[in-house]
């Protein structure tokens, strides 16, 4: 398939070291040939980096760059593709990229080389994806994540889902022409229901598992509450090891929300230090108040912190109720004081403002989420929403294969749904994909990608 030629800036646009701009297309060396003063590059070798200069209209130097070459197929794109690397300043890159698209090469479009890549069979549609996941991953286990769908894990264990279920469908299509061959109804319960259970089964364990995938990949939203004054400004400090937020002795020193993100144990936790919570006639601090009422309601993870040096007060245990069915964690501060609280249940002690107990919450914090001692197999799960609601999706369909076999329905009748749950694991990694799916993720991408 012959497409035309594209060219985009592949590194971040702004002043720096240098730039890139990519070329890809069946014109991708011949034109970057006729902008460059060097040696032929068209008669370079693939994989290979020439020296030379971008010249103007007057044959004038617009920059000194090096020119990598790389002929079809063995590319990213599949097509040949060069990639000018000029120094990074914002003018002359805007310039050597002008001079390029003089030649008749068109700007990419967001995300067009890797949809090319996609299109011209070099990655699966899940792959592409990963890319995009690699681009913006916000810790390290997010990266290896990212790298198992590119190296194609997840492509590897879909197809094979698919695999089981075309052997269902190749099955019940032989019964339809050849009825002689075999009785429906026995083929049915015997055959097709014990193996659709089954994929049922290994797809309800691939959803169990993404809940991890997914905190990996995206972090975890988590609330720091309490009533005013117990130190929740002082933990988010401590945890952050600066001084991000105001502390003071005087209550409601909080009147809103403050974001930060940190990582701990390969796990980025998006911490949001909340207004102290009581009845207050403060206009301001109400506001502040019903915004961690709404915090707590979207968090994925509460800290509760409690003062365990005073006696439990209406507010606190208010929010040991509102919190109880939240998956969360109950930290006693101030615990260089005497104690004066005894809860019925875990209550992890430390003290914010000596940063004394810091590790133990960390090691909470991941033991809480399920995340600990994560080992390379960890790295198969499920992250991208859009892959787990088509697992979910599949599995609808194969539950009403289930039903259409208990209910005595004809083979048939089941073979459609079968179908489906093929279609949606095939939307995974693109074997089944309408034109518009595809364009709505590529969008997402950057143009030099």
């Amino acid at each position: 398939m012959i497409y035309d030629t594209i060219a985009a800036i592949a590194t971040p646009f702004g002043t720096s070291g240098l730039s890139i701009i990519r070329i890809s297309g069946d014109e991708a060396i011949e034109k970057a040939a006729a902008i460059f003063k060097g040696k032929n590059l068209i008669k370079a070798k693939s994989h290979t980096v020439t020296y030379g200069h971008i010249i103007d209209h007057h044959k004038k130097v617009i920059d000194e760059v090096l020119v990598t070459v790389f002929k079809a197929p063995k590319t990213f794109t599949k097509e040949d593709v060069v990639e000018i690397s000029c120094h990074g300043g914002i003018l002359v890159t805007q310039k050597v990229l002008e001079r390029i698209l003089e030649q008749g090469i068109r700007l990419a479009e967001p995300g067009e080389f890797t949809k090319r890549a996609f299109i011209n069979g070099r990655i699966d549609l899940a792959q592409s994806e990963a890319i995009m996941d690699l681009i913006h991953a916000k810790n390290v286990n997010a990266m290896k994540l990212a790298v198992s769908g590119l190296k194609g894990d997840l492509s590897k264990l879909i197809n094979e889902l698919r695999e089981e279920l075309l052997f269902l469908i190749a099955q019940i299509e032989v019964n339809i022409d050849y009825p002689e061959y075999d009785d429906a109804t026995q083929m049915s319960v015997e055959l097709i229901k014990p193996h659709v259970l089954n994929l049922i089964k290994k797809l309800n364990t691939l959803l169990d598992d993404a809940n991890k995938g997914k905190l990996i990949r995206d972090g975890v939203k988590t609330a720091i509450v309490g009533k005013p004054n117990v130190g929740k400004s002082s933990l988010l400090n401590a945890l952050l090891n600066e001084e991000r937020a105001i502390v003071t002795d005087i209550e409601g020193t909080t009147r809103d929300t403050i974001e930060a993100q940190i990582n701990i144990g390969g796990i980025t936790l998006i911490l949001m230090d909340t207004a102290g919570i009581r009845e207050t006639k403060d206009i301001v601090e109400q506001i502040g108040v019903k915004r961690s009422k709404k915090a707590i309601d979207e968090a994925e993870l509460i800290i509760l912190v409690l003062d365990q040096s005073r006696q439990l007060s209406k507010e606190d245990l208010e929010l040991l109720e509102q919190t109880k069915n939240k998956r969360r964690i109950v930290v006693g501060n101030k615990n260089d004081l005497t104690k004066a609280i005894d809860l019925d249940i875990h209550m992890l002690s430390l003290s914010a403002l000596n940063r004394q107990g810091l590790s133990d919450l960390e090691h909470e914090i991941t033991t809480t989420l399920g995340i600990t001692d994560l080992e390379e197999k960890d790295f198969n799960y499920l992250s991208n929403v859009r892959h787990i609601n088509k697992i979910k999706e599949a599995i609808s369909s194969m539950n009403e294969v289930v039903n259409a076999i208990d209910l005595g329905l004809p083979i048939d009748m089941a073979e459609i749904d079968l179908k489906k749950a093929w279609q949606y694991l095939g939307e995974i990694t693109g074997d089944y994909h309408p034109e518009d799916l595809l364009n709505e993720l590529f969008s997402k991408f950057c143009l030099g990608k």
